[in-house]
């Protein structure tokens, strides 16, 4: 079952296999992109290379075909790739090496090996992103505060969040506006997320209406 459809033609490529290992490609591009786009945000340029990255994959392997040294210089030429990459998300560098092994997979010749896999894991993925696993239960928001410098900011806030918050951790403190103000940044989480306003409220009277910032965590924390 998991035999390699190459090994029927003594290793040689034929234009048949080239072709099954082509559409395979294709096929298995199209799932794994259209599994990416239902767990969560993506752009249209990342779907477009999640399928690509298959085929292109698989190419690759095929033209290698068991040359040392076609083989080194592929790896070469990926080590450079890597450097002209910005940092992506977990999950992002999870679909690029689910593309990877598929075409790996296919470029090999086992194709009912890469069909299967590809079933498995994308319904793992599909299970997992509609459960709650891994969740941590909390709500965690990022305040930020900007507060004049003739104030001290060790326990200025202390009492407000103390009524409106389960948790608080000061994170940074860093000077802005050529050193005459401080910006705070918190990690909080609330008690009640209806009381978020009346909590701004009360912090805009005490740093005297300078810009508050209150949001989601930002997704720099889930980069490998």
């Amino acid at each position: 079952m998991f035999t390699s459809i190459f090994d029927a033609t003594g290793g040689h490529l034929t234009a048949g296999n080239v072709m099954i290992c082509i559409i395979s490609s294709l096929v298995l591009g199209f799932i794994i992109s259209w599994v990416y786009m239902m767990n969560g945000s993506y752009s249209k340029h990342f779907a477009i290379s999640l399928v690509l990255l298959p085929i292109l994959v698989q190419t690759v392997i095929i033209m290698v075909n068991g040359n040392l040294g076609t083989g080194i210089a592929v790896l070469g030429a990926f080590s450079l790739v890597r450097f002209r990459s910005i940092p992506g998300s977990s999950q992002e560098i999870c679909g690029i090496f689910f593309a990877m092994i598929v075409g790996l997979a296919v470029g090999m010749g086992y194709i009912i090996f890469a069909f299967l896999i590809t079933l498995i894991i994308s319904i793992v993925m599909f299970i997992l992103s509609r459960t709650s696993f891994g969740e941590t239960g909390m709500a965690e928001k990022i305040l930020r505060i900007t507060i004049p410098e003739n104030l001290d900011y060790t326990e200025i806030f202390d009492d407000i969040f103390k009524r409106f918050t389960k948790k608080v951790l000061l994170e940074r403190v860093k000077t802005t506006n050529l050193g005459s103000m401080y910006e705070l940044r918190y990690r909080i989480v609330l008690k009640d997320v209806s009381q978020e306003k009346a909590m701004i409220d009360e912090i805009r009277c005490r740093n005297g209406n300078l810009p508050i910032i209150c949001g989601r965590p930002q997704a720099l924390k889930e980069e490998l």
